[in-house]
Order: C-alpha cells, then sequence, then structure tokens
C-alpha cells in the first residue's frame, strides 16, 4: 500500500482532475444515472483503448457515444451496421476520374478521429473484419496501399443481445480487439421519470460542448501511462490471469493482452480519481469490463459476472 510520503508524490495535478470532472459532468447531464458506465466509457479512452457497449435497443447507447465523441471534441462519424454494408462503405473506395484518367480514393467514414459503429453485430462477418487491422494498428490496407488513420482513433461500437434476431456473434479475434465492454441496463424509475419529464436527448446531446483540447487528451494518455503501478499489484494481477486460466469452466482464460488492457485500465481509473498510484481496487473496478468478453461468449446474463466476480473472490488482494 502507498504510505504518505508516495500519496503526495503520486498526486494527479489539480487542473487534470477539474478538467476530466468536468468531461465526466458534461456527459452525465445527458446520459443521467449510469455515473459508473461513463466513467468506464471515459476510462476506456485515457487508456487508448476501444470500447463495446452491448445492451438492448433504446438504452442510451448511441447517445453515450456521441456524448463523449462531443465532450472530448473528437472528428465523429457514425455508421448503421446493417446486414447490406459492405466493407468499402466503412474503408472507402477508388472512384474512377473521367477528367484526368485515374482512380481517386475516396475515404470511408473510418477516417475520422472516433467512429461510432452502431448495432455492429447487424452486419456480417466479412464487414466486421474490416474493422480488425483498423482496430490493433490504426492502418487500413485498400487498393493495395497502407493507409494511416488519425493518431487518436477510437472505435465504440454497439451491438445489440445475441439472442436477437438479425444478430451475427463477433469472433473472439474482433472481441479482442474491445478494450473494454459495459452495459447501460435499464436505469432507476426516479431517473426514468426525470427522462420522461426532460429535454430530448438528441438535442440535448448535441449541445454537449469539448471539454478539453486534442492536446490535453493526449497529456492525459500519457499521464496514465506514467501512474505508479507497485510490484504487488502487478502481482496480483498476474495472479488473476493465472486463475482465470486454471479454472476449466472459462474454456480458456485472459491473455496477456488482457492483462496488459487490465493494468492500464486501473491506471485509467486511478488518474479519474486523482491520484497517479494505482491500487487494488482500481483494478477491481475495471476488472468486470476488461475480463467479461474475454472469458467466452456469455450463455445468460448472470454467467459471465459470476465468473468475474469468483475470480475476485478467489485471488487473495495484496497487502
Amino acid at each position: 500500500m502507498p504510505n504518505e510520503a508516495m500519496l503526495k508524490e503520486h498526486t494527479a495535478p489539480i487542473d487534470a482532475g477539474e478538467r476530466l470532472s468536468a468531461t465526466l459532468a458534461a456527459i452525465n447531464s445527458v446520459v443521467l444515472g449510469k455515473q459508473d458506465k461513463v466513467k468506464l466509457a471515459l476510462c476506456c479512452i485515457l487508456a487508448k483503448g476501444h470500447l463495446l457497449i452491448e445492451d438492448l435497443p433504446g438504452m442510451g447507447k448511441t447517445t453515450l457515444a456521441h456524448s463523449l465523441a462531443n465532450a472530448l471534441g473528437l472528428e465523429f462519424a457514425r455508421i448503421q451496421f446493417t446486414s447490406d454494408l459492405l466493407p468499402a462503405d466503412i474503408l472507402g473506395s477508388a472512384v474512377f476520374n473521367r477528367d484526368e484518367s485515374r482512380f481517386d480514393f475516396h475515404p470511408g467514414p473510418i477516417f475520422n478521429e472516433l467512429l461510432l459503429a452502431d448495432e455492429i453485430n447487424r452486419a456480417t462477418p466479412k464487414t466486421q473484419s474490416a474493422l480488425l487491422e483498423a482496430m490493433a494498428e490504426k492502418q487500413v490496407s485498400i487498393e493495395g496501399k497502407t493507409r494511416p488513420l488519425p493518431e487518436q482513433f477510437f472505435v465504440i461500437a454497439t451491438q445489440n443481445p445475441s439472442y436477437q434476431l438479425g444478430t451475427y456473434p463477433l469472433p473472439e479475434s474482433q472481441l479482442d480487439r474491445f478494450f473494454m465492454r459495459i452495459e447501460l441496463g435499464y436505469p432507476e424509475p426516479d431517473i426514468e421519470a426525470l427522462l420522461l419529464a426532460g429535454d430530448d436527448r438528441q438535442i440535448l446531446m448535441n449541445e454537449v460542448k469539448a471539454q478539453m483540447t486534442l492536446e490535453q487528451l493526449k497529456s492525459f494518455q500519457k499521464t496514465v501511462e506514467q501512474v505508479h503501478v507497485s510490484d504487488h499489484l502487478r502481482a496480483y494481477i498476474m495472479a488473476l490471469l493465472v486463475e482465470s486460466r486454471r479454472t476449466g469452466q472459462n474454456g480458456y482464460g485472459l491473455s496477456p493482452r488482457a492483462g496488459i488492457a487490465l493494468q492500464r485500465a486501473a491506471q485509467a481509473w486511478a488518474l479519474l480519481d486523482a491520484r497517479q498510484y494505482a491500487l487494488p481496487e482500481d483494478v477491481q473496478a475495471v476488472f468486470p469490463a476488461v475480463a467479461e468478453h474475454r472469458l467466452g461468449h456469455r450463455s445468460n446474463e448472470q454467467g459471465d459476472e459470476s465468473i468475474c466476480s469468483v475470480l475476485l473472490q478467489t485471488v487473495p488482494v495484496p497487502e
């Protein structure tokens, strides 16, 4: 555990804390009653990860993604995934220029800083796979040429539950590209009453102002990498990884990439709490969002949550 000297040395700057708090407040003014989920979404971006939001239609998935893009001041594009969507509709294509007798490349919506892949599992696997290279390497290969994507490139994908009609399950390789997966769930009755009595969410999310510049976002992401992680905390993360691989009920355990994501998410969560040192509580807070979708396809809503709960209960917290 950190001592008093460490607490003083690893305290996040006040202006950073205020800026991040203002960003959370701006999003929470639109997405009501989901403070923890909003915090996880911002945590994911600070850790330079892609986000998957899974829930029933009408739960505010698109509203959260759009509000997050506006609050961070990112260039934003939305693609409605359908069964007839083609990879070229995402990546772009070469169009013949008759006047100059040549093919000119017309970039697709993926060439934006934040791409909302809405209802991603309604598209065919071929179309889904168009995002793989972009999410892993921040580049796309089209017409025999590799084209870089913006330095700040994020995918926020929404998907409907797999038991609904017209969905194609995301393969493990695609799921593993997502840094986190979250669910919003039904709002509490008092919050839903506010939604019914309040202004239109579409209007409110379009009114969300940027709370930071692109350079400030880069600075926060760099600060996340500098958040202190003790050897004891790394040992705790390793123990969670090993236990996930040992228990046969998971089918397969968490990969080294998942371990790196878990550590980085804990660092970002610590920064959002105005600290520059990570604690076991930070790991526990982000563990379900980082681990659930990597532990196999869900058989029911309770299944993966119970697996994550068992892992957290089984592995002792370092003292």
